[in-house]
């Protein structure tokens, strides 16, 4: 395995926190330092000795800063290959010292577009010498290593302990990746800013690379691209697996849609009980009543803080994730008994604009379904007008039904979740499903209120949930025969409104 021992770096960074003990361990290594501007005075401070990189290249730092270390004494040193025997002549000719080391990151680009700050200042933002260096220096990882964020600190401190002044060839290597992946998610991230609303070609790069115990299934490998510690803390519990992953995700954007106190269950990413309440209690209780059977094994979901208890009637339950704002002590003394249990604290979080999948080599990208209808979104079809409390009713089912796999049935009453039709090849199926659902738990429907995801094609689906009890109905509209199952409602004195937006999922 080729070492190579660092005989001199250049530092140039914007973050140096954690950076004083790089450079006192290069100083005691006998490592010369070439840095710029504020780094230069930083290694200073120190009490190291730091050559200006102004000497070297015999210009000034001209255009504001946008230009310092792009010169070719500098990209010299860093390219020249140290076993060719034209680059070594050549250096020599031109006085150019070699580099074996550079440590430089990039100037905040998403975090000042975040920031909402101004194009001109945006601009700015984009790094031009850095970025160079970054890629010049991770091109040439046979002879120089590269440490391009401030999270590679730690891992070149660590080697500089256990090796000195010294690397191997696997870990420029690492180094020269970890480079390539800081290049590439900046240049995606200028990109998607100069491209927002276009959409003329997909990139996206995410750092922070989690490896899950495995896939949907033990024989597939998993992995997760995400900050995942922005949005949970997670207070206890095994190692999150891939599917956890998708429940969680489903949980969070269903609670979303929910601003009075509401408990939900789901299991494989379809709500199986739900209800909103006065009391977190009562609200776990009716979610519970829904589907007590589905719930084992179950994510759960609040936007309320879990008092004790409520965490006395959900720990006499088996459940795989429990997610909420918070927890009391008392609640979390119980919760915690199990320790395999996942308790998550879900951080307040915007969610992602769009959303992506792959298929067939490709990807899909749609924006986020931010559509929630309420009472002044809904049209009356019907003779039969609903009450209050039918539209509170249709209100709540729509809501659950927009993240229901379709094709997609739900049945609700007093804001509590009946049952649902889930995933079913044919709208009468999914609703028959729900029906007998219902029957299995004791559910009585008359009076209960019906939501579907997307427009009754024919009247079929209006007459078996009349004859089950179903006094008002919720869906898009939009079908060409919309009038046969408006007339069935007529006849049979059932109330219907129309909403305009179909919520598919997929």
């Amino acid at each position: 395995m080729e070492t190579k021992r660092i005989k001199s770096a250049l530092i140039s960074v914007f973050h140096k926190e954690n950076l004083d003990q790089i450079v006192l361990k290069l100083h005691e290594e006998g490592v010369r330092i070439l840095s710029t501007g504020g780094t230069k005075t930083f290694v200073e401070s120190l009490g190291v000795p730091c050559d200006a990189v102004e000497d070297l290249t015999s210009y000034p730092s001209i255009l504001g800063g946008r230009v310092k270390t792009l010169h070719p004494k500098v990209f010299g040193g860093i390219l020249c290959r140290r076993d060719n025997e034209s680059d070594q002549a050549q250096i020599a000719q031109y006085e150019i010292p070699e580099i074996d080391l550079v440590i430089v990151d990039l100037y905040p680009f998403e975090k000042t577009v975040a920031s909402g700050a101004s194009e001109a200042d945006i601009i700015e933002k984009i790094d031009i010498g850095g970025i160079s260096l970054i890629r010049g220096a991770a091109k040439n990882f046979n002879d120089v290593v590269i440490v391009a964020s401030q999270a590679q600190y730690a891992p070149l401190y660590d080697m500089l302990c256990n090796n000195g002044a010294v690397s191997t060839l696997d870990e420029r290597k690492f180094f020269a990746k970890e480079a390539f992946a800081v290049s590439s998610s900046y240049d995606s991230a200028i990109f998607n800013y100069f491209d927002s609303g276009i959409d003329s070609a997909f990139r996206y790069a995410k750092d922070d690379a989690k490896s899950l115990r495995y896939g949907e299934n033990p024989h597939q490998k998993g992995s997760f691209y995400g900050d995942f510690d922005s949005m949970f803390e997670q207070l206890q519990g095994k190692e999150i697996s891939y599917n956890n992953l998708l429940d969680i995700d489903a949980a969070v954007n269903l609670i979303a849609e929910f601003d009075e106190t509401t408990f939900a269950i789901l299991k494989h990413n379809n709500a199986c009980g739900l209800a909103s309440r006065s009391t977190l209690l009562e609200a776990w209780n009716d979610a519970l009543a829904g589907d007590p059977v589905s719930a084992f094994g179950g994510v759960l979901i609040t936007n309320t803080p879990v008092d004790k208890a409520t965490a006395e009637e959900i720990n006499k339950i088996f459940f795989e994730v429990i997610i909420a704002p918070d927890y009391d002590m008392d609640a979390l003394e119980i919760l915690t008994q199990k320790k395999n249990r996942i308790i998550l604290i879900q951080k307040p979080t915007a969610r992602p604009a769009k959303q992506f999948r792959s298929l067939l080599g490709g990807v899909l990208v749609q924006e986020r379904d931010n559509s929630t209808e309420g009472a002044e979104d809904l049209t009356p079809v019907t003779n039969a007008k609903a009450s209050e409390a039918e539209i509170e009713d249709m209100i709540f089912a729509n809501k659950i039904v927009k993240h229901t796999k379709s094709n997609a049935i739900v049945l609700a009453k007093n804001k509590q979740l009946c049952a649902s039709g889930v995933g079913q090849t044919s709208r009468v199926d999914a609703l028959k499903q729900a029906i007998e659902k219902a029957g299995t738990f004791n559910f009585d429907l008359n009076g209960a209120v019906m939501a579907s995801d997307a427009f009754f094609p024919f009247p079929d689906c209006v007459e078996i949930a009349y004859k089950a009890g179903i006094k008002a109905v919720i869906q898009p509209g939009g079908s060409i025969k919309d009038n046969l199952s408006i007339d069935y409602c007529n006849e049979n004195n059932i109330a219907m409104v129309t909403t305009g937006i179909r919520h598919f999922k997929h």
